[in-house]
């Protein structure tokens, strides 16, 4: 079983045509598009990515702002499914085989109690999941930090919302929520084993594997022995640092001419927009870093 890297594109606001040859620049085999149905042209992205010899490994879908599919508000929650849905369908037309579902981002107080939110959710889920089927999609359920959701913040959680909403809906599990969230994270990859459909890579400072204390060699054996061969999908977000420390030049969110919403996401992320340099930077070590520890799995990778 061979694992493939894929890289996110949320984590700096670029045209696709700049970021699908820097990901062939720096030896990546996929990327996992964050989603922008209405403003991406499906044609034309496929045609880039086939140019650059990159595929489509999923879609990540983006629940900020107004996105969120346990809203108080049935309005929200169907325009959210929509998207939801149109993501699974950009996905599907792309080649990609899921589509990562984390909950909405920077909301950390319910608006319902638990068995209606809960209700809520499955009900969405298994909409855009039967929708999925027919596409040869699958979702992951992501969780994500205490800090970003109240709502699914570990593994056992997020594999709980999958079985209930059906038997093809999945996990994503990412080594940076993983490192403060779980008990152990061994023992989390285990539990997932025959849900988990792509896993996300950062380190535990969120930078670029390489620049802190995980150690990859060990994940990657937890997750081979647990049967994954999917994708590595890199995503990390270094925070702002505004002391004279500072080597980063992110500039903050509000400078620059960002929707709202990927302001806000971005700022909830306690970051800003990187320099085109430190993240042509980043994406290359973390390629290098995570392909030397493949190597150290099968010699020749």
């Amino acid at each position: 079983m061979t694992m493939r890297l894929s890289m996110h594109n949320w984590m700096r606001p670029e045209p696709l045509e700049i970021t699908v040859p820097r990901l062939a620049r720096c030896g990546y085999d996929a990327i996992e598009i964050s989603a922008d149905p209405r403003g991406t042209d499906p044609a034309a992205t496929a045609r880039l990515l086939g140019r650059h010899g990159i595929s489509c490994s999923g879609g990540l879908a983006l629940f900020m702002g107004g996105r969120d599919l346990v809203h108080e508000d049935p309005f929200i929650r169907q325009a959210s499914l929509d998207y939801l849905i149109a993501t699974i369908d950009l996905t599907a037309t792309l080649g990609g085989t899921f589509v990562t579902v984390p909950c909405t981002v920077g909301k950390l107080v319910p608006m319902a109690d638990e068995r209606l939110e809960w209700d809520w959710y499955v009900a969405a889920l298994r909409e855009a999941q039967k929708h999925a089927d027919d596409l040869g999609v699958r979702l992951a359920v992501e969780p994500l930090t205490r800090y970003e959701t109240y709502l699914i913040n570990r593994a056992d959680q997020a594999l709980f919302l999958a079985k209930d909403v059906g038997e093809n809906c999945g996990v994503c599990l990412d080594v940076f929520h993983m490192n403060i969230e779980e008990a152990d994270w061994r023992a989390a990859v285990r539990d997932c084993a025959g849900r988990l459909v792509n896993v996300h890579v950062a380190e535990n400072n969120r930078l670029p594997p390489g620049s802190g204390a995980i150690d990859w060699t060990a994940l990657l054996c937890e997750l081979r022995a647990a049967g994954y061969d999917g994708h590595l999908s890199v995503e990390f977000m270094p925070a702002l640092d505004r002391t004279p420390l500072s080597q980063r030049h992110i500039t903050d969110a509000g400078d620059a001419p960002l929707t709202q919403g990927m302001t806000k996401w971005l700022r909830d992320h306690a970051s800003g927009v990187l320099s085109e340099g430190i993240y042509e930077a980043y994406t290359a070590q973390s390629a290098d870093v995570l392909r030397h520890h493949m190597a150290q799995l099968d010699p020749g990778t």
